[in-house]
């Protein structure tokens, strides 16, 4: 379908301001990955809906810039339609703009919102456009021409009880301020929303999946105000940030609040974090210090408690799937018709059955034959496939509960897979346990590790195009930094791994048109010993859920790592058995025969 009627709105707003080009993130005020319908302005554009992507306008040309995740995706989403898939040869890099400097006339003006783009982003294109003296010019186009654009939410925030959470927000606070201290600041600004639930201990619902609210927080050394619509906020909420001498200002009254900020003010903000136009906001007389969000390394390594809540989750999730896995099987060896939308609307309310289970962590990806080459696939009740013939079955899916985030990958055969679907299978995990397996001096980056996933994947001419793993927060978002095992080199201090670190395992193959391979697991950091050469890491696998022993081809694997297999089936089998009942025991137990 055309998006041109859309498409002529922008390039009519664009020539009355002289605009030579126009870019549209796909994210928010707060530099979110996921967002509230409110902001999907690129979906709505171009009907493209993966997580990343920017749209590039000019009088003549309407491209998608997108990683590798969401190639097939995009193809098909932007079929028959004017807008073209340019596709990233790196993940999160900005290559249009190395585009636009190429196809712009020299003195060009490029409009975008400066309230979508972050500091460092601008910074970064601002001196790359010089070369050409092409100029950015700040234009809210959007909400020129998008007259039915759903409003902001306006759901209500809750507190996340400090029984889960294991500290609270007082606690919280005085540790952030210490480091606003040691950093020679008065001011933290901190503007992603997960950083904000985690630091006040509140939770929400203004992005599906992520269980967070739209707001900004400004941490003084004597005072501390939380931006926020104050209809999201009930009598019980305020009163609890009263007590913590937490101040309730209006959403929109960020901007106001940095104006004032003066001589004596020394404010420290994330450029990768805080966008252009809150920055440019901040009193011209007041110092600006430049660095890493505090409560986003203080929130990447879980406490005590947290941890003990994340192993009991882990048992709810698993028991669970197991139920689940097994509702499938019973329904295919039946003869009914089972679609991928059922499968994934099934695994939630097998989900739903645990108690403090919140809603899934992310859109299920439930990919049959073809479809799981698609990286970020989500079938829909329109657009999906049957299980009803023999094929490989990728099944990507994951849980918000009070008490933690889980988020997990299995693949698994309809019918006896292929010799090939075996090889490739097993080197997928293969790649998985070296993974699990490591042993590593604290703070290693994980670019320097991910190579142990890919390894024999590469041995065979084979590759996959996503990072291996994310960090993952707690009853927060389910990709959180700032560590992660990706070819990306950071350049992040705090993105080493440390002792608390949640972080998924997860490398994959994908065969376009025939079949996707993945295999996930969450791992935590945990002590392993300490030498003369300093503290040494381990990897301790909190999932608990079968891997399919009929798609590993044995002979590829070594006793090693049979031994590590058989390890982890036995104690998947020992912490599932009291939650789960008799005949799922008999199934658990099929699958967890060691090989």
């Amino acid at each position: 379908m055309s998006k041109k009627p859309k498409l002529n709105k922008v390039r009519g707003v664009m020539a009355k301001n002289r605009l030579d080009a126009y870019i549209v993130p796909n994210t928010d005020a707060h530099q979110s990955e996921y967002i509230a319908d409110h902001c999907k302005a690129l979906t709505w554009l171009s009907s493209f809906t993966g997580s990343a992507g920017n749209l590039v306008i000019t009088k003549k040309f309407a491209g998608l810039w997108t990683d590798s995740r969401y190639f097939l995706q995009a193809e098909a989403q932007l079929e028959n339609n004017d807008f073209e898939l340019v596709k990233l040869k790196t993940p999160h890099v900005p290559e249009y703009v190395d585009w636009l400097i190429e196809n712009m006339k020299v003195g060009a003006q490029v409009g975008l919102d400066e309230n979508l783009f972050s500091v460092q982003l601008i910074r970064e294109m601002k001196k790359a456009f010089a070369r050409k003296k092409i100029k950015i010019v700040h234009l809210d186009l959007i909400s020129q021409i998008w007259k039915d654009r759903p409003s902001m939410p306006k759901n209500p925030i809750y507190v996340h009880e400090t029984k889960y959470a294991g500290q609270s927000r007082r606690k919280k606070l005085a540790k952030i301020q210490e480091e606003i201290k040691k950093k020679g600041a008065t001011h933290h600004l901190i503007t992603a929303l997960d950083d904000i639930a985690w630091t006040l201990n509140l939770r929400g619902s203004d992005v599906k999946f992520n269980p967070v609210g739209l707001a900004y927080l400004l941490i003084g050394l004597e005072e501390t105000t939380l931006f926020i619509g104050k209809r999201k906020i009930d009598e019980t909420v305020a009163a609890k940030l009263e007590k913590a001498d937490i101040r309730i200002a209006s959403y929109h009254a960020i901007k106001a609040e940095l104006d004032k900020l003066g001589r004596k003010n020394v404010i420290l903000l994330d450029p990768q974090k805080v966008n252009f136009a809150l920055f440019r906001g901040v009193n011209s007389k007041c110092k600006t210090i430049l660095d890493f969000s505090i409560p986003s390394t203080l929130k990447s390594i879980k406490n005590e408690t947290e941890i003990k809540h994340l192993h009991n989750v882990m048992v709810k999730d698993g028991a669970a799937l197991v139920r689940f896995y097994r509702w499938l099987e019973n329904a295919l060896e039946s003869g009914v018709e089972v679609t991928e939308y059922e499968v994934a609307q099934m695994l939630e309310q097998f989900r739903n059955q645990e108690e403090t289970f919140v809603g899934n962590s992310f859109s299920t990806i439930a990919g049959f034959a073809g479809n799981g080459a698609i990286v970020h696939y989500r079938p829909s009740r329109k657009r999906c496939s049957k299980l009803n013939a023999d094929g490989v079955f990728l099944l990507d899916s994951g849980g918000q509960y009070l008490d933690g985030t889980t988020d997990i990958t299995r693949t698994t055969c309809i019918g006896t897979p292929s010799a090939e679907q075996k090889r490739d299978f097993t080197l997928v995990l293969k790649g998985h346990i070296a993974l699990a397996q490591l042993i590593f001096p604290e703070n290693t980056k994980g670019h320097q590790m991910e190579v142990l996933a890919r390894q024999f994947l590469w041995s065979q001419g084979l590759n996959y195009g996503h990072g291996t793993g994310h960090g993952v927060g707690f009853f927060l978002n389910v990709h959180e930094g700032p560590q992660s095992f990706s070819n990306s080199i950071t350049t992040n201090p705090n993105a080493g791994f440390r002792v608390g670190m949640l972080t998924s395992n997860e490398p994959g193959f994908y065969k376009a048109g025939e079949y996707g391979i993945r295999l996930e697991n969450l791992l935590l950091a945990v002590p392993h010993l300490e030498t003369k050469f300093g503290k040494f890491l381990k990897f301790e696998t909190l999932t608990l859920f079968p891997i399919e022993t009929s798609m590993i081809d044995i002979s590829l694997m070594t006793q090693q790592e049979k031994d590590w297999l058989n390890a982890y089936h036995e104690r998947v089998r020992m912490a599932l058995w009291d939650s789960i009942n008799d005949d799922d025991r008999i199934w658990l137990v099929g699958k967890t025969r060691a090989i």
